[in-house]
């Protein structure tokens, strides 16, 4: 039976509007107010919220806003006063469903409340319909039949089944991020959330918000209860990807979420019992970390109970032609192109490069060979930017096993060469060039003097 909350000051439309409905068959409850509605929002699920605009105190835009920071996901009918239209499109554009104006037609109340529980149910099985896509999008997209590739995915499996904390170790852009979703959705926790939060790309006055929530009033611009990534992964798996980026402050409230599974928002003192799988990444040495006093121990022995190492896909360089066949497909389904093929001398090629930015480098350069070649069939001319002998394009050997040179250089100098390829095949025209690039003429003369060279003017 679906659930109704009716909230008006009068007394009269509140009886009218919740006799109607329950001649209806819905469960009705009521509400007078803003406070009272959020109140029972929080402690009860609600299919429907029949909210007056006009209320004493809390108004009900306000409180629409509370109900959608809090993720109250009930739809939302408001009641507009004659002449208030204005109001009423606002609240359509901050997440209502409809609105009705008074004097109120009852009959058309219900036929708008029926509207929005069939909204709320397609949008349900919306949901669950993307979740059973991801499920079988996340089984097959572990490429790779390398010795390498069969350990990682033994010890995923073995992983997956359990609560066990995991720590994912690896370098940038080797797919940690894809492990931490597949141990999420092969295991029993897979029909909860699946929370990741990047602690390397929050400000450090925003990560213990962004992780434990807050209270209204907490500090300037909390201007209501908003739930952390914890609660929000309750019965789920969170992810906390670059953990190493953490300060130490975070950290120690983080061991205590880990330790006890209860948190307090920032600037409350309700305690809030959380139910999470924790799962964890860096591309750090998590020991000279600690050794530098950057990261707590106990911390880290409580997340590496099943430490998991992703590999370079310079180890695993048998993997590359399925990889890169892999991403053309989906990437070619993605543009709507047709799938083009990898000739043997391209896959020599790929298999050649040393991958300093690993899958994600791989993808890209697959995305920008599906757009720029019109031929059905991938050459190793096609792939001549990335050098030759494991040289990249601007003729520096790519790195071995040993460090990495930063991946921001790597970036650059692929973005110099391509700039160069691109100009040199258009005769020198700068106009022509910018064209092909999708750039600004003047973005490009700047882009080519950032990297040391004197554009040719006139053209």
């Amino acid at each position: 039976m679906a659930s109704i909350l009716v909230v008006d000051d009068e007394p009269g439309v509140r009886s009218s509007i919740s006799g109607v409905l329950k001649d209806e068959g819905f469960d009705v409850d009521t509400a007078e107010t803003g406070e009272d509605c959020l109140e029972k929002a929080n402690g009860a699920s609600y299919d429907v919220i029949v909210l007056d605009i006009w209320l004493p105190g809390l108004d009900g835009l306000t409180t629409l806003q509370r109900l959608r920071e809090r993720q109250i996901d009930s739809q939302v009918v408001i009641i507009s006063g004659h002449g208030n239209i204005e109001s009423a499109v606002r609240a359509i554009k901050m997440g209502a469903y409809d609105f009705i104006e008074k004097p109120l037609s009852l009959e058309k109340t219900v036929l708008v409340v029926r509207n929005a529980l069939r909204q709320r149910d397609l949008e349900a099985e919306n949901r669950v319909l993307r979740a059973k896509v991801a499920d079988r999008q996340q089984q097959h997209t572990m490429v790779g039949e390398s010795p390498a590739m069969h350990h990682l995915r033994q010890n995923v499996s073995l992983a997956a089944p359990t609560n066990g904390r995991v720590l994912i170790l690896g370098e940038n852009g080797t797919g940690k991020e894809l492990v931490a979703r597949t141990i999420h959705h092969t295991s029993r926790r897979k029909s909860g959330p699946f929370v990741e939060v990047n602690c390397a790309a929050i400000p450090e006055e925003l990560i213990e918000s962004e992780l434990f929530g807050h209270v209204r009033g907490a500090f300037t611009g909390a201007v209501g209860d908003k739930p952390g990534r914890f609660e929000q992964a309750h019965g789920g798996t969170i992810f906390l990807d670059e953990i190493a980026d953490m300060s130490l402050k975070t950290q120690a409230k983080v061991l205590r979420v880990l330790q006890e599974q209860v948190m307090e928002r920032v600037g409350g003192t309700q305690r809030i019992k959380v139910d999470v799988r924790v799962l964890a990444a860096t591309n750090k040495d998590l020991p000279g970390e600690i050794r530098a006093g950057r990261f707590r121990e106990d911390l880290y022995f409580r997340l590496n109970v099943i430490p998991i190492f992703v590999p370079a896909l310079r180890d695993r360089q048998q993997d590359i032609p399925l990889l890169a066949e892999h991403f053309m497909a989906v990437l070619a389904a993605e543009y709507g192109r047709r799938p083009k093929r990898l000739a043997p001398e391209a896959a020599a090629r790929l298999q050649q490069y040393g991958w300093p930015g690993n899958v994600r480098e791989l993808r890209n350069v697959i995305e920008r060979v599906i757009i720029m070649v019109g031929d059905d069939t991938i050459t190793a001319q096609d792939l001549g930017f990335l050098g030759r002998d494991g040289a990249d394009g601007a003729g520096v050997p790519t790195p071995g096993p040993g460090p990495l040179r930063p991946l921001s250089e790597a970036r650059d100098d692929f973005e110099k060469d391509y700039i160069l390829q691109t100009l040199a095949a258009q005769g020198g025209n700068m106009s022509r060039t910018a064209e092909v690039l999708g750039v600004e003429r003047s973005n490009l003369y700047k882009k080519l003097r950032a990297f040391g060279i004197t554009p040719r003017g006139g053209t």
